[in-house]
């Protein structure tokens, strides 16, 4: 007996050393993040996250307000509760300094989505990427200068 298309994607449910993709927004949405001193902390924090936290960092997208990126644990890392918990507390201290604002930074929640292909990876980013042209701030994905990978994270 065939079977059922929506038990055939059960392999799927578990996957070994998931993606994620991850959106956290500032406080009260605060167009805080594309100057030059915030976007060059979080792209530093993104570098280090791997050597600090055990997490790799894949492809990000910046925008005024709101940050998304991918990121994948290393083994015997910290949870995603505390990796975030983390990141956002490091870098929110460092981007109110930059910028002389009183804390916080972030809002208190985060939103998380486990991918399980790499063409689920791909129609994120596609998505992800296509941010900046749809918020008016440039023409094209490929002109927005707060986007990038650290580590290409595959499956």
């Amino acid at each position: 007996m065939p079977q059922r298309a929506h038990l055939r994607r059960l392999d799927q449910v578990w996957v070994k050393d998931p993606v994620y993709f991850l959106t956290t927004c500032t406080i009260d949405r605060k167009p805080l993040l594309t100057d030059t001193a915030p976007a060059k902390i979080l792209f530093e924090s993104w570098q280090a996250a791997d050597r600090l936290h055990g997490w790799a960092i894949g492809r990000f997208v910046i925008m005024p307000d709101h940050v998304h990126f991918f990121a994948r644990a290393r083994h015997g890392s910290k949870s995603l509760t505390e990796f975030m918990r983390d990141w956002k507390k490091w870098t929110g201290r460092q981007i109110c300094q930059s910028i002389a604002i009183t804390p916080p930074l972030w809002q208190p929640e985060f939103f998380d989505h486990l991918l399980r292909s790499e063409l689920s990876y791909a129609e994120k980013w596609a998505y992800v990427q296509a941010n900046p042209v749809r918020a008016g701030l440039v023409d094209a994905a490929a002109a927005w200068p707060h986007a990038g990978e650290i580590t290409p994270l595959t499956f």
